[in-house]
């Protein structure tokens, strides 16, 4: 029998790894410094959603998607430019061509299916910008709880035959490297006290113990920056983000989401590469029953909000709720303050609040359907965790009057240390924008944006509601919501070959070093470019994974033929 491989971080990337090489019948360590509750990862906190392209899910809703346009999309989106952008580009091209060929049937034979397909990233306005030209984000039955359990599964099953090991508390602090062939030979670490925190929740990082493992190769799958906010603030881009860093952020994953892996790798001789590259939220709440530190909740708005500066000044076209996240990140950070404002009425928000994370969506992950559709299709008060964000939530302005709305406004704009909203110029935005509803045409890009949005007739009765006055009292009451920046992922990282072989800092192969999902970019050490379409970064884990499952079974000699499980 062959010796194991090694894979360090137990999240969805690391699943589906060990899928591919207990195929092969490959023995394989997973060690991780959290306790079992957190196997998973952050996928288990997600939405599901996962890009696909030219499915029989779009093809039955009247999609017509293609190779070639999401082809164009994605590399008109992701803007590479640099000379360390060689294998992200390889990576990008080899991606969305799984999207197109075998994800679908992928995810499927694992027991994955889809209840839906949203338009995510709509983009910029131009053919040949940002965004998703069509809908892409295919929604899982169950979101992230049911993704992890189709790849936990059958790994289960494997370690119930004794071909899987999990190390959970071990916390991995550097590389094992042959001094003579420079090959990774194993990981050491500090074995960390028992902890029985629930799953995203922090734990101990008490030393007990210290531990050696060697194996035939070792892959990082421990995911990126987005729970450090020392790192993010480190590494953030102020040359294309703005003048400054910004100095609050609600944070969007566990704080073991913490990069140090990355490191541990770097300091061994791997190349990391655009750690500048990152991909945070502007549309951030800060959670009222928080599960780990600063725990913010994204909000996923349909395109009806009026959107807001801290100073009471509409965002410009094409920065629109839902369209182009990073270029609306780059305009809040240049006004100086860390937030904004949606204004909307229950009208809209009934309809275009959906909440990300798994635990804010108990229809879509319990399977309830007949929940699903009183909450999403037959409902004139939103789902229950958007009404307890509503009552419950410290973001949240109510009121029938406009006057009133805006000094609750004032009152957390004090707080946030932001500028105080003039009633008159809140109401002017408004106004100009109501105003372009009085025909069935209008010259404002928002407008257009909805009314083109309700072409697909998937949103036009789930999740963009029909063009009306915010202002009319029969849609309210009046909504005012105060929007925080959001920590959620990088997307640069480890520098991979194709086949999930990490490099060194001079562009050789690192024998038996492997890196996949977020570690490494989601695949070459930057798959995305700059920016994303959504539905890939858990699409992007499941594509590294299994490449560096497939690749890792060959070079270590597992079975020739695929072996049942």
């Amino acid at each position: 029998m062959v010796d194991p491989v090694i894979i360090v971080g137990s999240g969805i990337a690391g699943l589906v790894a060990a899928l591919e090489l207990c195929k092969k019948q490959v023995p394989i360590v997973f060690v991780d410094q959290e306790n079992e509750a957190n196997l998973g990862g952050q996928a288990f906190w997600s939405l599901g959603g996962i890009f696909c392209v030219d499915t029989a899910n779009q093809r039955r809703l009247g999609i017509k998607d293609s190779r070639k346009l999401a082809m164009e999309d994605w590399f008109n989106t992701g803007r590479f430019n640099r000379e360390s952008d060689y294998w992200p580009k390889k990576w990008a091209e080899a991606f969305v061509n799984f999207a197109t060929d075998d994800m679908e049937t992928y995810v499927k034979e694992v027991g994955i299916k889809f209840i839906s397909v949203g338009w995510a990233e709509r983009g910029d306005g131009s053919a040949a910008g940002h965004g998703n030209s069509v809908p892409r984000f295919h929604l899982t039955w169950g979101v992230g709880p049911a993704v992890v359990q189709a790849f936990e599964k059958p790994v289960r099953a494997a370690a119930e035959k004794g071909l899987v090991i999990f190390k959970f508390r071990h916390q991995v602090t550097s590389l094992i490297v042959d001094e003579k062939t420079g090959a990774v030979l194993g990981v050491r670490g500090n074995v960390l006290e028992p902890s029985d925190s629930p799953r995203g929740a922090p734990s101990s990082r008490k030393i007990v113990d210290n531990f050696e493992l060697r194996g035939s190769a070792v892959l990082i799958s421990t995911g990126g920056i987005g729970g450090n906010l020392d790192l993010v603030k480190k590494n953030w881009p102020i040359d294309r983000l703005g003048p400054h860093v910004p100095r609050s952020f609600v944070i969007g994953v566990p704080a073991h989401v913490d990069g140090l892996m990355i490191d541990v790798a770097k300091n061994a001789g791997a190349s990391v590469i655009n750690t500048d590259r990152m991909w945070h939220y502007t549309e951030g709440l800060k959670n009222w029953d928080p599960i780990w530190p600063s725990h913010g909740i994204r909000v996923i708005p349909g395109p009806s909000s009026l959107w807001l500066d801290a100073t009471g000044k509409r965002l410009p076209p094409y920065l629109y709720p839902g369209c182009d996240t990073l270029a609306t990140l780059k305009y809040i950070c240049n006004t100086g303050y860390d937030y904004t404002w949606f204004i909307l009425n229950k009208y809209i928000i009934a309809k275009e609040f959906a909440l990300s994370g798994s635990e804010q969506n108990p229809d879509l992950s319990s399977k309830n359907l007949l929940m699903f559709l009183r909450q999403r299709i037959f409902t004139s008060d939103g789902t229950v965790p958007v009404q307890a964000f509503m009552k419950n939530g410290e973001d949240f302005v109510i009121s029938d009057s406009l006057s009133e709305l805006v000094v609750g406004m004032n009152k957390l704009a004090k707080e946030s240390g932001g500028p105080l909203l003039e009633i008159e110029q809140v109401r002017k935005e408004i106004d100009l924008r109501d105003i372009q509803l009085e025909n069935s045409y209008s010259k404002d890009a928002q407008v257009m944006l909805i009314r083109n949005a309700r072409n697909y007739w998937p949103d036009k009765i789930s999740r963009v509601v029909k063009p009306h006055k915010i202002l009319d009292p029969k849609y309210g009451p009046l909504i005012a919501v105060r929007m925080n920046l959001l920590t959620r992922k990088s997307l640069g990282g480890l520098e991979t070959d194709l086949n999930a072989n990490v490099l060194r800092q001079d562009g050789s192969r690192f024998p038996h070093l492997y890196a996949a999902g977020e570690a490494a970019g989601f695949g070459g050490g930057g798959v995305h470019g700059y920016s994303s379409l959504e539905g890939t970064f858990l699409g992007g884990c499941i594509f590294s994974g299994m490449t560096a499952g497939i690749k890792m079974a060959e070079e270590v000699g597992g079975h020739q033929e695929q072996m049942p499980l």
